[in-house]
């Protein structure tokens, strides 16, 4: 068959088993970030045939529409990581209530030119973890926004708003004890999605 997501037969007749590349941006730049954390311990729950890639965008230069025609080789590298991925998985920080200028500058990159955007189908999910009391809700909700004028299907419950504490994360960089069950439930519920749109494009 040949899609990502399903299996096909090589000359021997045996199934060969396919994976899904599945896209990671973390809206965060710092060497100690606690959203970085979060997206490596996502990367344990998920299934073994789900590949994370993460995309550096800290290198991106600042949107300019003049360069749609000529744009930089890491605004190019960043549209072949997203075109070539099943799956897209954002992590962001919460900056004045909305989504850092580092993850909006990224998107806005692989979006255009206008009609030329990476991120279209592109099966979403979006989680964040800060240290105050409501985690990543606000930014979070604008984010949702924006995937939506993407044309991003994303996983709408459960959301993930965490509030970094001790005990979060274990010795290992996964989830602590009281927290894996509900993060495994969101990471099915994401994989989910993501094959449920893998089968359709292959269908078409």
């Amino acid at each position: 068959m040949g899609a990502a997501g399903r299996s096909y037969q090589d000359q021997d007749k045996k199934e060969v088993p396919m994976s899904y590349k599945i896209a990671v941006v973390v809206g965060s730049l710092r060497r100690e970030s606690f959203n970085r954390q979060l997206a490596q311990a996502l990367q344990k729950l998920a299934p073994k045939d789900f590949e994370f890639h993460f995309c550096r965008i800290d290198d991106l230069p600042l949107y300019n529409q003049d360069d749609d025609k000529n744009q930089a080789p890491p605004v190019k590298r960043l549209k072949g990581e997203i075109a070539s991925a099943q799956g897209v998985v954002f992590v962001t920080p919460e900056y004045n209530r909305s989504i850092p200028g580092v993850l909006k500058n990224a998107i806005d990159h692989a979006s255009r030119p206008y009609g030329q955007s990476a991120w279209a189908g592109k099966p979403a999910g979006i989680v964040g973890i800060s240290s105050g009391a409501i985690g990543t809700a606000a930014a979070q909700q604008h984010l949702r926004a924006i995937l939506g004028y993407l044309d991003m299907p994303a996983v709408g419950q459960p959301e993930v708003f965490l509030q970094h504490k001790a005990g979060l994360f274990d010795a290992g960089g996964g989830f602590g004890e009281d927290s894996r069950k509900f993060m495994q439930g969101w990471m099915d519920r994401f994989a989910a999605l993501v094959r449920q749109y893998a089968e359709a494009v292959e269908t078409v």
